[in-house]
């Protein structure tokens, strides 16, 4: 995937890599244009040569290479659209591929940018930058209708013609002008759109908890207050972009406008003839439609290079994890003297194939040890994957070998079963995990079973439900290393066993080899490890079975046991 650094190398790649259709249909287009100029030159060359004069041969012979040139344009124009429509699509869609791929890079994307945001550059801006491939056609062709114009006005009467040369420049120099603040006022726009965007997937997200707290109304007064600065943006891209085609409307009517008046004085004064005048009217009529391309330009380039800035500030954004090419010797996991958020110098040992429960009073440490675990960066001391430093490990590798699932998970829109398995070769290994992750129950409780429909972010499924297909989704990948954050909070008791029950069954029964680590505060989970680690204040406290810990430690058994 090339880097690009800025918008408009964005915009010169998208012209490069789409080059066969782009200039095909832009050449066709130029056809079609030159065509549609030719139609009022050749109905005057009709009038004087054939009607004023009563010659019938000339009537046929000029009326045939008029249908010559409708037929011509007509093909040109379904060719010329079919390549260019082509050129648009792949456009977009590469972009929309590339920038997924650029978010859901291995080595994690750097970028301050909220999810909806990043949705809007994805989406949105990846179509305005494609639409670039249509302007540049619109303005060719627009360019060859008015110079095919301009020399029939030439021939017709200097002045004419002359008008047409110099009055376009002058009024195309007037209009661009205006070029930096559409651009601004556009990329405004897209930003506080992005915003909106990014609260309002967090609060659709987080709307169970936020009705559990009372806290909707507060929610949807903060939402409120961000749409209403997009729509101000909005509305303020809208007024400059409206006042830019009014203007450009009004000044491209104007100049049409003032050719027919002169071509009307020129024809009664004898300067023209009359198929002559029939030709100006035609064309300035006609030209009213290219002189609205030309002088929409501007407003046109300036929106395609503001989303493409932001599409280039998403493709040029580092990632976090650099390249790794260390392999590991096994999944033993070692944390030595580490220092990251909240943590303050924890050190941690879990041997292969050990069952470890962690618990962590202060919900920021629980959050900050899985978090690392996931992305290796920004912390000092050594995290080790089988005597590598993690983020020295291949990342293919790194998440082959070891995956921390989070406390919030998300779901997507499919079915049970595409939502905890990428393929169809598990065989019994799906129905494994999902007895141990007690999912088995959420496809029973549908006619469907498996194929039970899953809505966007699993809104139909209960949060126990979430967690449980989620869980299963975990257990089913089985990587040897397996850190699990808070898997249980939004299930019963009863079912909180089934899953311990499995998790230990799964993968520490008779088989063995697989490591996992369960950070939870549950005594149900705890009591199925091997050992629990106590970390308070950002370091490790106590050790000890679940059992051990209960009796001896105070704190720990506060921590448990409420």
């Amino acid at each position: 995937m090339s880097k690009v650094s800025t918008g408009s190398a964005v915009l010169r790649r998208a012209v490069a890599r789409n080059g066969r259709r782009l200039w095909t249909g832009t050449a066709l287009a130029g056809v079609y244009q030159l065509c549609a100029a030719l139609v009022p030159i050749l109905v005057g060359v009709i009038v004087d040569r054939a009607v004023a004069t009563g010659a019938v041969t000339a009537l046929l012979a000029w009326t045939a290479a008029l249908a010559l040139v409708y037929l011509v344009l007509v093909v040109t124009y379904r060719f010329g659209a079919r390549n260019l429509q082509r050129a648009i699509a792949e456009e977009g869609h590469q972009l929309r591929v590339e920038l997924a791929a650029k978010i859901l890079h291995p080595r994690v994307l750097r970028t301050g940018r909220h999810t909806g945001d990043l949705l809007a550059v994805t989406t949105t801006d990846a179509e305005y930058t494609s639409y670039l491939l249509d302007h540049i056609p619109r303005v060719t062709s627009a360019l060859v209708a008015v110079t095919v114009s301009a020399v029939a006005l030439l021939l017709i009467s200097t002045p004419l013609g002359l008008t047409v040369l110099i009055a376009i420049p002058v009024v195309l120099a007037v209009l661009t002008l205006t070029a930096p603040l559409i651009a601004r006022r556009v990329k405004e726009q897209q930003d506080q759109a992005g915003r909106a965007s990014a609260l309002a997937t967090d609060l659709v997200t987080g709307l169970r908890p936020l009705r559990g707290i009372g806290a909707q109304d507060a929610g949807t007064g903060r939402y409120r207050r961000v749409s209403r600065h997009s729509l101000a943006a909005t509305l303020r891209a809208s007024r400059t972009q409206n006042a830019y085609l009014g203007a450009s409307t009004m000044l491209s009517s104007l100049l049409a406008g003032g050719i027919a008046l002169m071509a009307g004085w020129f024809a009664l004064t004898g300067r023209i003839t009359v198929g002559q005048f029939i030709t100006v009217i035609g064309s300035a009529q006609f030209l009213v439609e290219p002189f609205g391309v030309l002088a929409v330009v501007p407003g046109w380039t300036a929106a395609a290079r503001a989303a493409a800035d932001r599409v280039a500030a998403v493709l040029r954004a580092d990632v976090v994890l650099p390249p790794g090419t260390a392999v590991p010797d096994g999944c033993e996991l070692r944390l030595t003297d580490v220092t990251y958020g909240p943590l303050a110098g924890l050190h941690l040992h879990v041997h292969a194939g050990e069952f470890v429960g962690v618990v962590a009073p202060r919900s920021a440490d629980a959050e900050a040890l899985a978090r690392l675990l996931a992305v290796p960066d920004g912390h000092t001391g050594d995290v080790l994957l089988g005597g590598e430093r993690l983020e020295t490990v291949d990342r293919d590798r790194a998440r082959h070998l070891l995956h921390s699932e989070p406390h919030r998970t998300d779901l997507f829109t499919g079915t049970l079963a595409t939502n905890v398995t990428l393929h169809d070769d598990d065989g019994g290994r799906l129905d494994e995990a999902l007895r141990a992750a007690a999912a088995d129950e959420v496809a029973h409780l549908h006619p469907a079973g498996l194929r039970m429909p899953v809505t966007e972010r699993g809104a139909n499924l209960s949060g126990g439900q979430r967690q449980r297909v989620a869980l299963a989704r975990a257990l089913l990948a089985g990587p040897p290393l397996l850190v699990l954050h808070d898997p249980t909070t939004a299930v019963d008791a009863v079912t909180e066993q089934a899953v311990a029950d499995g998790i230990r069954s799964l993968r520490h029964g008779s088989d063995g080899g697989y490591g996992t680590v369960v950070i939870t505060s549950s005594p149900t989970l705890l009591a199925a490890t091997d050992r629990v680690v106590f970390v308070a204040d950002g370091v490790v406290a106590a050790e000890g079975t679940h059992a051990e810990l209960v009796a001896d430690d105070d704190s720990y058994r506060r921590a448990v046991l409420r």
